[in-house]
């Protein structure tokens, strides 16, 4: 209930529920736009302006998600929209040179000494392309017609994408001897 009604007051611009609701968020959202930008002042940037979009379009807030999620999909599209304006680390990486065969199977894995953060290291050598579709479906748990809807491509573009960066996220480990080899 309490999301409800701030989220409410929020739409009657309300200014102490804006400022509830910020203070609510604002330090997750500043985690999720550190995944992507690297960068603490562009990253704190992304996230004010994250928010000023998000209380100007709180009438399109229907409520059909929890607010963080809603909110959690504006930091990301500002986030990749940043990127793409500025062509941050932008890779251009040819497809034909991974030869590799995409399968299904996504069965991969690592040593078990390996911690997630030489994960997350390993995710931002990844291709611009390869690198936010395994983001936000590993870590920000998108399923591939959210990523689809985001990203602007289809969903089999993004099924594939995934498989790729994993497959390249795979051998980035291997490199530093990470995953195991059967």
């Amino acid at each position: 209930m309490f999301h409800i009604d701030i989220v409410q007051k929020c739409k009657a611009n309300n200014r102490k529920a804006q400022i509830k609701l910020y203070r609510q968020y604002c330090e997750g959202m500043f985690r999720v736009a550190m995944r992507y930008i690297k960068n603490r002042d562009d990253a704190e940037d992304m996230v004010q302006e994250s928010f000023i979009k998000a209380f100007q379009r709180i009438e399109q807030f229907s409520g059909d998600v929890t607010f963080g999620a809603w909110l959690k999909r504006i930091v990301i599209n500002q986030c990749i929209d940043f990127l793409k304006a500025k062509k941050h680390e932008f890779t251009s990486y040819e497809e034909e040179h991974m030869k590799v065969i995409i399968d299904e199977d996504e069965n991969w894995f690592v040593a078990d000494n390996v911690t997630i953060d030489e994960v997350r290291n390993a995710m931002k050598n990844l291709p611009e392309k390869y690198r936010f579709v395994v983001m936000m479906y590993l870590l920000e748990g998108y399923d591939h017609s959210e990523i689809a809807e985001v990203l602007q491509l289809t969903e089999t573009t993004s099924r594939t994408r995934l498989m790729r960066g994993k497959v390249y996220l795979k051998k980035l480990l291997k490199e530093k001897e990470h995953v195991k080899r059967y």
